[in-house]
């Protein structure tokens, strides 16, 4: 999947974007659509993922199947690394 990285509504110095390419690369990663569809019917999709360097990172973002545009990145909240971890055991 290629990333669309044009008008990125955050800051690329803090997140870089090979962190968020390998927290979408993550094996263990979490894709979830939200319960409700966006205003303009275009779906928004949540990413939970690790880096390599145990970074967790949460994204928004879309995509058409072949590209994909992140909305917004930033590092998990406790809640969701919980969430993150909880769910990962589960599959083991």
């Amino acid at each position: 999947m290629d990333f669309d990285w044009i008008d990125c509504r955050f800051d690329l110095k803090k997140i870089t974007p090979r962190e968020v390419e390998e927290a979408f690369e993550d094996p263990f990663s979490i894709r979830m659509l939200p319960e409700n569809e966006s205003d303009g019917g275009e779906a928004r999709y949540y990413n939970l993922g690790k880096t390599i360097n145990n970074r967790h990172l949460f994204a928004v973002f879309w995509t058409d199947g072949k590209r994909c545009r992140v909305v917004l990145c930033r590092e998990m909240i406790e809640d969701e690394i919980s969430f993150y971890e909880r769910k990962n055991a589960e599959w083991l």
